[in-house]
């Protein structure tokens, strides 16, 4: 698939996701290319008097959204009505990879804490059965790095920490090779007991909806 050929995908799916906002909603905002693109068109709504909230899962977001005339709060105690997010990888469960923008942690804390969890992403991003395509971004402590990232290796097929990065909670990302994923959930769980692990970027049995662009169309796979 061209680059072209998947923005267009990108844009379809953040186009058609818009149409499950509505007046007053409190919403999540995604962080990565197809939520700058849901972004942009919210804007738009925005402009035109349609009234919401946005929670930013990245300070790149929260930058965006108050550029263009979004309402966003840093920091929210109450009901998140739906997060609209991309992701890397969507397998045949509606399991995810996401990461690649190093903004997992939070937005799992904002996909967590929403009624619904809309995923936008173009048709490239599908996966025939298990997640097997992607790298798996997982975030750490910076403190003595090293001793967490040598018991990921001994987990993964390799593990490569993400040069000149921090997220934007001031910890690392190391991007693992698992090969062929088939049990997601055992997986997360595994990586999440290592000690000096803040997250990891399996979102799995999380998505409430997942619409897919293509260049020509979108369609809606609800799990």
């Amino acid at each position: 698939m061209s680059d072209k050929i998947g923005e267009a995908g990108k844009k379809s799916a953040a186009k058609r996701a818009l149409s499950y906002v509505r007046d007053d909603m409190t919403i999540g905002l995604g962080t990565g290319t197809t939520a700058a693109y849901f972004i942009k068109y919210l804007s738009e709504q925005v402009d035109d008097g349609l009234t919401i909230t946005g929670i930013p899962t990245s300070r790149a977001t929260e930058k965006m959204a108050k550029k263009l005339g979004i309402k966003v709060l840093a920091d929210f105690n109450g009901v998140i009505d739906i997060d609209f997010d991309g992701a890397d990888e969507v397998d045949s469960s509606g399991n995810l990879v996401k990461g690649g923008g190093g903004a997992l942690t939070r937005e799992k804390i904002i996909a967590a804490s929403s009624r619904m969890f809309i995923v936008m992403v173009d048709d490239s991003k599908l996966t025939e059965g298990n997640l097997s395509r992607s790298k798996i971004p997982v975030e750490i402590l910076p403190f003595m790095y090293r001793l967490t990232m040598r018991k990921l290796e001994n987990m993964a097929l390799s593990c490569e920490l993400r040069k000149s990065f921090t997220t934007d909670n001031g910890n690392y990302i190391i991007d693992c090779d698992f090969g062929k994923i088939s049990e997601p959930a055992h997986l997360e769980s595994q990586i999440k007991m290592l000690p000096g692990v803040v997250e990891v970027g399996l979102f799995v049995k999380m998505a409430s909806k997942i619409i897919v662009g293509s260049k020509d169309s979108s369609f809606e796979l609800t799990y």
